[in-house]
């Protein structure tokens, strides 16, 4: 046994295929083994050929595109083939291009009409707009304003690249730091826009008065892509628009269906709440980054039921890994996910060393290129993703000594998996503790913190947001409650031995999801595109057999649509009109009562509106993955401690900072026990604990060590008294 073990195991030259009999159509031996495809219904191999097929490589597919038939013949023929419609004409091509753009447009048109309705966005001043981008969203933002107001665009690029207002100060470049590729794009966009708009006079903006009443000065407004918040925003929702296009071609491709793209797309918007939040957030770098993803997935998808890898899809597949990893920091964690998921379907036998070797080297290619674009980002290199792809390579070199060891294929399987766990792990670390890079190590404790109970500053401040909480009790039950759950579990209960890679990646963003309730962004949106193989005639023929495949879809749709109508209109139902006076009144005596050159410091999001709006220096900010920002911010909200004042502005004059943003509500709010700033603070020093908050205390009088110069409802701003 051990013996016909290593015999299914070693690179023979595979044999040719072998044609398949009319009665009996053979599943191809990729990890998505064609489940939906049209045409008859497919009987699965049985699960000792399973294995061996999968690692002589996969079957010779039928209606492959042919090679022949002029340019313009190949490039339909290929379009054809990557939208699941090898049998059908050029009618339907267009046609599910057609329902693709409608679903493109109907996303852009919700997302757009949810935030206009949301803060009134075409009828804010510059002003209110800049303070609507809250937190990260306005350190993000003000990068793009500083290249849309700089003399050129190369000058603004250079400004960003060596920024001294951002953490003063230090010159850093925040093009390396910051995932900021997208504002550069967008800044030079609009750019060439407002030129060429200029040059052939078409008014781009309409500007009026509009009178907020209630004793509030009038503001000036525009609308139009001639205003820069207006332009950022409406291609971040062009983009988002184009997304939900990729959504009904993805779900189209997987269930071989048309139907299965309406029910992707229909699921997203039943669940719209779940998927995504760019309609309030559009500036976060998922807005930017997720649809390249779905680009990226729905690649992967097709490499891996081709029989033969083109040149032109491996290129493809490089350049979706760039455009998602570019702009996002986190994206290297999601794609750690997926080679995790293609080196198990490898090792149980559904794809072949050859198709997974050229998929870590693409994967290889564009992290190389991404770091190289962010200016030797070192993390890129330190990252468990970049470790993980050089440890699977390594295996896929040792595969003939693996095959010498005298042990069972099930314990081949956990050799394998245990190489690459521990090894992935034992490299990151070397290559941290080599590179001196603990810019991600925040990520590590934080993860700790789900499972154990270890506690530090930086942890509890994550732990301590909704948003990096666990998954909330009652998500599972509004799935349930739209049926995107129940669908889904009976798709995964036939597709786990079939299209293994999607059953394994949609168990990867299930933990991510229960362990961070942030990234059910990723949980939610595959959902949806599982669910389209609820019209796979591969995984259901037996029971289209007798039922209609439009009956049971449409009566599933109508049974979804009952919740899902409920969960838009209450979207639909939120307005409001943004309005922050107070902070308002504090930029405005930022920027009329203060040097230009006066360094400020104070909560995170507010931090980011000092920079934006009243461009001052500050010393720390929301962007939270660097080491050394880390360090400067329990500095700075050391105010909110139990330390004593005098200790307090020594270490503040250290960062050379003039003037101290004070609000009382950081004193004294409790997202849940344990999770205000005092109660953090004894953790990190349970010397002090016991005594009174120095926020409390200098709400009430900041002198000898500070002095008020500004103060109204909710902000105090206190002046560092130099020694």
């Amino acid at each position: 046994m051990v013996l016909q073990a290593r015999n299914k195991h070693r690179e023979a030259a595979p044999k040719p295929p072998q044609p398949p009999r009319a009665s009996q159509s053979p599943l191809r031996g990729a990890s998505d083994v064609g489940a939906g495809e049209p045409g008859p219904e497919r009987a699965p191999l049985s699960p000792g050929r399973k294995g061996a097929a999968g690692r002589k490589g996969p079957r010779a597919e039928p209606g492959a595109p042919p090679a022949g038939g002029g340019l313009g013949g190949r490039l339909a023929a290929r379009l054809r083939w990557a939208l699941g419609l090898r049998r059908a004409g050029r009618g339907r091509t267009w046609t599910t291009l057609l329902l693709a753009v409608f679903a493109a447009v109907l996303h852009w048109s919700h997302i757009t009409h949810l935030f206009e309705n949301d803060r009134h966005f075409s009828h804010l001043s510059t002003l209110e707009r800049e303070m609507a981008f809250r937190t990260e969203m306005g350190l993000y933002y003000s990068y793009f304003k500083t290249i849309v107001e700089a003399p050129s665009f190369l000058n603004g690029v250079w400004m960003i690249m060596n920024d001294k207002l951002t953490e003063y100060p230090l010159v850093i470049n925040t093009l390396k730091r910051f995932n900021l590729y997208p504002e550069v794009i967008l800044a030079s966009w609009y750019r060439i826009y407002t030129k060429i708009m200029d040059l052939i006079g078409i008014q781009t903006k309409i500007c009026w008065t509009v009178t907020r009443g209630e004793g509030l000065s009038p503001i000036e407004s525009c609308e139009g892509l001639g205003d820069p918040a207006c332009f950022y925003v409406a291609v971040i929702f062009i983009l988002n628009g184009l997304m939900m296009a990729l959504f009904f071609i993805y779900g189209t491709y997987l269930s071989g269906s048309r139907l299965g793209g309406l029910v992707t797309v229909l699921c997203f918007f039943f669940n719209h709440g779940e998927c995504t939040r760019v309609m309030w957030t559009p500036p976060l770098r998922e807005s930017f980054s997720y649809p390249f993803l779905v680009l990226q997935m729905l690649l992967v998808t097709h490499i891996l039921r081709a029989t033969k890898l083109y040149r032109g899809s491996l290129i493809a597949l490089c350049i979706s890994n760039v455009f998602f990893m570019l702009p996002w920091q986190f994206a290297q964690f999601v794609l750690l996910t997926q080679i995790a998921s293609l080196f198990a379907v490898y090792v149980v036998g559904y794809i072949d060393i050859c198709k997974l070797r050229k998929i870590i080297y693409i994967h290889m290619i564009s992290l190389a290129l991404c770091f190289v674009l962010m200016f030797g980002n070192s993390m890129l290199l330190t990252s468990y993703y970049a470790s993980s792809l050089v440890i699977i390579w390594g295996i896929l070199a040792m595969k003939p000594h693996f095959l010498k060891i005298n042990v069972s294929e099930l314990s081949l399987w956990v050799i394998q998996g245990c190489f690459w766990l521990f090894g992935t792990v034992i490299l990151k670390y070397l290559t941290s503790k080599i590179f001196g890079i603990a810019d991600d190590a925040h990520i590590g404790n934080l993860l700790t913190s789900k499972f154990f109970s270890y506690k530090d500053f930086d942890t509890l401040l994550y732990t301590c947001a909704a948003e990096f909480d666990f998954m909330e009790k009652e998500t599972p039950l509004r799935y349930t409650k739209t049926l995107l759950l129940p669908v889904v579990l009976v798709v995964f209960v036939a597709i786990v031995r079939k299209l293994v890679y999607h059953a394994l990646q949609l168990l990867a963003y299930t933990a991510l999801g229960i362990l961070i309730m942030r990234l059910k962004l990723f949980l939610t949106p595959h959902m949806c595109v599982m669910a389209s193989l609820i019209c796979s005639r591969q995984l259901f023929g037996w029971l289209f057999c007798k039922v209609h495949p439009g009956a049971v879809v449409f009566a599933i749709l109508a049974a979804m649509s009952i919740q899902g109508s409920a969960n838009l209109q209450t979207q639909w139902n939120i307005v409001g009109e943004f309005s922050n006076l107070p902070q308002e009144e504090l930029i405005e005596w930022i920027k009329y009562s203060t040097k230009p050159d006066a360094v400020f410091a104070g909560a995170m999001p507010t931090m980011a509106s000092v920079k934006l709006s009243a461009l001052r220096p500050i010393v720390n900010h929301p962007h939270y993955e660097d080491a050394g920002l880390r360090a400067r911010t329990k500095i700075v909200y050391s105010m909110y401690s139990r330390k004593a004042a005098e200790e307090v502005k020594r270490e503040l004059i250290k960062l050379k900072v003039n003037y101290y943003i004070l609000e009382e509500s950081w004193c004294v709010r409790r997202s849940k026990p344990g999770c205000s700033m005092p109660e953090i603070w004894d953790v990190e020093d349970p010397a002090n604990a016991g005594k009174t908050p120095l926020c409390n205390l200098l709400v009430k009088d900041s002198k000898p060590h500070f002095t008020t110069v500004f103060q109204n409802s909710v902000y105090k701003v206190l002046e560092v008294v130099k020694e």
